[in-house]
């Protein structure tokens, strides 16, 4: 029976790694190992940037240790009952680096500060809290929430390592306590919170947290949300809850928005159409970032952009739309850039966003640090027919979304 099992374990961790799975255990000294090509893009990507200015605005944290930390992830993700959402689990374990899940809290940060350390140049990276997924009544629907990532823990992280991270915060606006939560982390210098509106319930559109987006406001914080469809958490029949033209009312009463992925993924109703199309979301999103109301508060990330369920419009359009990069910022979505299964720079050399030397030097850099290769790629990809590349000044600091000076954290908990 032991030989049986072992038989099936075997296989199944074999074909788990080939979906997940994108990292070197030892990524400082397979990026000594790079050939002097590889070695040449990645001194090319950072030859024009500031180093103390260097930003990531996207990367994920997860744990699963309610008792130290307060981190949670729901059973079904681990459990062979839930078969479809353990398989996830699993690839995106393994992609992160993390072999034993009652360690999964500090194997991730561990892998994560590890690949960081060992890039050429960091900067900082934003660490983003992950709240519940909450009914409109205010009340917690467990059954509905993938994973659950305190705001206290993010904090505690940045303090631990202040030469790294900086803590994002994240906040239902469904929540009773909601407002003095927000206030409760501006008051510790926290300026940026986190949405993902598909998996967590909010309807951005929804005039009941209307005093929601006038705290954010108040308060001078940018809220990061997901725009279009998801696919990496479960968001079940929620899917509209990404339209991007539901952020109106945020705009509109001033509140700086930064949309995540730029929509670049699935379908939304045009809610401007009155027969109510199904348009792409990117179309949407554009929408906004032209109407001259929104300039200086709608940005946009990059996150997951080359990723090649994405290619090739919205990568082609943001490239040729110089206007548009005053307005775009740095995201990794770490650890999505570490899931073979959606990283295919074949299709970036098909599409003519790399060629095929840079595929093969890139993928060197991928099986050495995937952190590095997601800020390398977005540095070497080109507009196939114009050439144009994203600029130096989307991967440092925006000075609109920054101030000068971010009181560092005051305590911490989850030190690896």
């Amino acid at each position: 029976m032991i030989l049986l099992i072992a038989g099936i374990a075997l296989p199944y961790r074999f074909w788990i790694d080939q979906l997940g799975g994108a990292f070197h255990p030892q990524p400082d000294r397979a990026i000594q190992a790079l050939s002097p090509q590889a070695q040449r893009l990645v001194d090319r990507a950072f030859a024009d940037v500031d180093p103390g200015r260097l930003r990531d605005y996207h990367v994920h944290v997860i744990g699963n240790d309610p008792g130290a930390f307060g981190t949670w992830v729901n059973p079904r993700m681990l459990a062979w009952w839930g078969l479809k959402h353990k398989l996830i689990g699993d690839v995106y374990r393994s992609g992160a680096g993390i072999t034993d899940i009652d360690r999964l809290d500090t194997q991730y940060m561990t892998r994560l500060i590890y690949l960081i350390r060992s890039m050429p140049t960091r900067g900082r990276f934003f660490l983003l809290a992950f709240d519940r997924h909450y009914r409109s009544v205010g009340t917690t629907d467990p059954a509905r929430t993938e994973f659950y990532v305190p705001n206290d823990y993010v904090y505690g992280l940045a303090h631990n390592h202040p030469d790294l991270f900086t803590p994002v915060v994240s906040v239902h606006p469904y929540r009773a306590d909601a407002l003095d939560e927000l206030r409760h982390w501006r008051e510790r210098g926290v300026r940026f919170v986190k949405w993902l509106p598909n998996a967590q319930g909010m309807d951005p559109a929804d005039p009941s947290i209307r005093p929601f987006y006038e705290t954010l406001k108040e308060l001078g914080m940018t809220l990061l949300t997901h725009v279009g469809e998801e696919q990496a958490v479960d968001a079940k029949d929620a899917q509209a809850l990404g339209n991007p033209l539901g952020f109106r009312p945020a705009l509109d009463l001033g509140v700086t928005v930064i949309m995540a992925h730029a929509a670049s993924l699935g379908t939304h109703i045009d809610l401007d159409d009155p027969d109510l199309p199904e348009v792409p979301s990117f179309d949407l999103f554009v929408r906004l970032m032209e109407t001259p109301e929104y300039r200086g508060r709608l940005f946009a990330d990059l996150s997951a952009i080359t990723q090649s369920n994405r290619l090739p419009r919205p990568l082609a359009e943001l490239l040729r739309r110089r206007d548009l990069h005053p307005r775009l910022i740095n995201g990794s979505d770490y650890p999505l850039p570490a899931i073979n299964v959606v990283i295919r720079t074949r299709d970036l050399a098909r599409f003519g966003f790399i060629t095929g030397d840079q595929r093969r030097w890139l993928n060197e850099i991928y099986y050495a640090n995937p952190l590095l290769f997601d800020y390398v790629l977005k540095r070497t990809i080109r507009h196939p027919q114009t050439g144009e590349r994203f600029p130096a000044s989307v991967f440092m600091v925006h000075s609109e979304l920054e101030p000068a000076v971010l009181r560092k954290p005051e305590k911490g908990v989850g030190d690896t």
